[in-house]
């Protein structure tokens, strides 16, 4: 399977870079975005905190950091990346708005990707009583590694208010296809493309 069909994502991330450009994956888990892009052309480095993670991206053959993002990325200078890409971890960050900063401090676009937390079939599960599980938020609320629960409608008002400019928006649904009417309602995976200035 490839890693695009795993991660419908990844797709939708490749298909806003061009060969020749590089890329900071932040979160890069074993390095498979990075594969995917090293494929298409693209140059890549990958930052994890995982130290099992960090071993498989290099037994991938992968540039990899071991670093906590919550600690910035003070070590990369301004503009050192095309694309800083932060793929299923934002709701995972303690510090949301320092590491948007510092994604388009390092970066010149870069692309989140995180669960829509007012996908229809999560505002089922609350209003049966329960957290959600689901394909885009699988953990148990006791053992979920997610500390920000928020909507799509709540990232663009962040984004507003940060001065940030959407350049780009594609929404999935919990089997990975893309979602045309109704995002925040039927949009399980949001997608977005970001740059300064909005």
């Amino acid at each position: 399977m490839s890693h695009a069909l795993k991660r419908p994502d990844f797709a939708v991330i490749a298909g806003w870079m061009k060969p020749g450009e590089s890329v900071l994956d932040l979160g890069c888990g074993a390095g498979e975005l990075l594969l995917l892009l090293a494929g298409r052309g693209l140059r890549g480095w990958g930052i994890e905190r995982d130290p099992g993670h960090v071993l498989a991206a290099i037994e991938n053959g992968v540039n990899v950091i071991q670093s906590d993002l919550e600690a910035g990325l003070a070590g990369f200078e301004d503009d050192a990346f095309d694309h800083v890409v932060l793929s299923r971890t934002l709701q995972t960050m303690r510090h949301t708005q320092q590491i948007l900063a510092e994604m388009l401090r390092v970066g010149r676009e870069a692309v989140v990707s995180f669960p829509n937390f007012a996908y229809w079939k999560n505002r089922i599960a609350i209003l049966n009583g329960r957290m959600p599980v689901s394909e885009d938020l699988p953990y148990q609320w006791y053992d979920t590694p997610n500390v920000r629960f928020f909507t799509m409608l709540d990232f663009e008002s962040l984004c507003s208010d940060m001065g940030i400019a959407i350049r780009d928006r594609q929404v999935l649904d919990d089997k990975g296809a893309l979602v045309t009417e109704e995002h925040n309602f039927l949009g399980s995976l949001a997608v977005y493309r970001i740059g300064r200035g909005g």
